[in-house]
């Protein structure tokens, strides 16, 4: 059954309205029709099962048939990614959301080269948002990953809560697995640098909020590379990758809440 995100307000109601990109997928893209069922969540582990009972170009509307929870892996994952160039962290966002990152916080550090203009920020959170939401759906998370806005390595240091907090540096000997705690962490942070690297300054300020250097192997992995392998492993490890104790289970999805 098609999976679809909409704002946590329009699912309050029996009846739902459907608007926005959510009606021109339905209406224009898949081309359903009165009738026909789909799912709406809304990005918290909230979903209905809903039936659609008109729909057009313009407007939309579907009845609510029953309501679920739906809940994620063990481990908060925050992903705190210095700026690639050009597009690169849409794919960074996109595989992200597949893997399991829980937030995003892109990071201006030292190299970072993108090319930032103040009237186009909103404009490309927007889309980012965008390319999270639809990789959510397309991987069928109940739960949408946050995304802060761009901040200074400085910020985004002092705002990391994590317990395990993991900064892959190609200047580091100590082994990843080294440092991995035998028991689950309540939250991980990655941070990883951009290109270039991060300098010996950032890395000292980054280990003095409680960061651990770590290296990935002989191997010099891409800034948007990175990311996803320490992800992995740590979903391996402690969250739904394999590991035994994996997420809460699903209610049924004929149990009304």
């Amino acid at each position: 059954m098609r999976r679809f995100f909409v704002s946590p307000s329009s699912l309050q109601d029996d009846r739902v309205n459907l608007e926005g990109d959510t009606l021109h997928h339905l209406s224009t893209v898949l081309r359903l029709t009165t009738g026909d069922e789909i799912i709406l969540l809304d990005g918290d582990g909230n979903l209905c099962q809903c039936r659609i009972d008109s729909l057009g170009r313009k407007s939309g509307e579907a009845l609510v048939l029953r309501r679920w929870q739906e809940f994620e892996a063990i481990l908060p994952i925050q992903l705190l990614q210095s700026l690639p160039k050009g597009d690169k962290m849409e794919l960074i966002l996109q595989k992200g959301t597949e893997l399991g990152v829980s937030e995003f916080v892109p990071v201006l550090a030292g190299r970072s080269t993108p090319r930032l203009v103040a009237d186009r920020e909103e404009s490309r959170q927007q889309r980012w948002e965008r390319i999270i939401q639809e990789a959510a759906r397309q991987c069928r998370r109940p739960i949408l990953p946050r995304l802060t806005t761009t901040r200074s390595l400085t910020e985004a240091l002092g705002a990391c809560t994590a317990e395990l907090r993991l900064l892959p540096w190609e200047e580091e000997s100590r082994p990843l697995a080294s440092v991995l705690p035998s028991r689950p962490p309540s939250s991980a942070a990655i941070l990883i640098g951009p290109e270039g690297g991060f300098s010996a300054a950032e890395a000292a300020e980054a280990s003095a909020a409680g960061f651990l250097p770590v290296s990935l192997g002989r191997r010099i992995l891409r800034s948007e590379t990175a990311g996803f392998v320490v992800t992995t492993i740590l979903q391996h490890h402690y969250g739904d990758l394999g590991s035994a104790s994996g997420p809460p289970p699903a209610l049924p999805q004929g149990e009304v809440l």
